[in-house]
């Protein structure tokens, strides 16, 4: 395992990152998304925790477990600005209304510093599979060609499988990598509430079974 920081958030804070393996095509894991979704962070850091003992796969696995890290400090969904995150990135459908000040998409489209920060990591690395890690209701988002992890995951979650979200999302990171520049995003909607010994029990393996099908087919 590697950890590095990503410079900066809008109140100057780094972002951490963590790197496993050295072989395999690129994978991307985010948590904190939304700060306020503290059942992502907490299974991205299950995972850093469980692959910093061994890491079983031939890939390449970048995890930034509290990406918004300003909201997650602050249990917000919007980073220190007030911004949603997920409706910041440069979509061809990215919109400035602010329909409610909880989805508040920025002045402009890639406006945020981490938004700046993960677009040239995107840029950089171009992955082959990305997993957000949320909480809401219980769904796998596809978009884009990862239909196959999201049944592993779902084979061990009893999770339903839906390309939509089920209400518009312009400006999401969903639609900018799996949509527009093909790098398959999995937005894993973990069920809100559940308590960390859960999380951990049931999401980390999971996951591995979805990143199994990604070391399979994706090299």
């Amino acid at each position: 395992m590697k950890s590095f920081f990503l410079p900066q958030t809008s109140t100057g804070l780094e972002i951490p990152v963590y790197s496993f393996g050295t072989a395999g095509p690129n994978v991307l894991i985010l948590g904190g998304v939304h700060g306020d979704e503290r059942e992502g962070v907490e299974a991205a850091y299950g995972l850093i925790n469980r692959w910093s003992k061994a890491f079983p796969f031939q890939l390449k696995v970048t995890v930034m477990p509290a990406f918004n890290l300003d909201g997650v400090i602050r249990s917000t969904r919007g980073n220190a600005n007030g911004v949603d995150l997920n409706r910041n990135m440069a979509t061809k459908d990215w919109s400035p209304e602010v329909k409610t000040p909880r989805y508040n998409p920025g002045h402009a489209a890639n406006s945020e510093p981490e938004t700046q920060l993960l677009t040239a990591w995107l840029n950089e690395h171009k992955p082959k599979f990305i997993l957000s890690l949320h909480s809401w209701h219980p769904v796998l988002n596809v978009n884009g060609d990862c239909t196959g992890e999201a049944e592993a995951i779902a084979a061990l979650t009893g999770y339903k499988i839906d390309a939509s979200i089920g209400y518009p999302t312009p400006g999401c990171l969903g639609t900018y990598t799996g949509i527009e520049r093909n790098m398959p995003t999995l937005t894993y909607e973990i069920e809100r509430g559940l308590a960390t010994q859960e999380i951990l029990r049931v999401h980390l393996p999971a996951i591995e079974e979805g990143l199994k099908f990604t070391e399979k087919t994706r090299q």
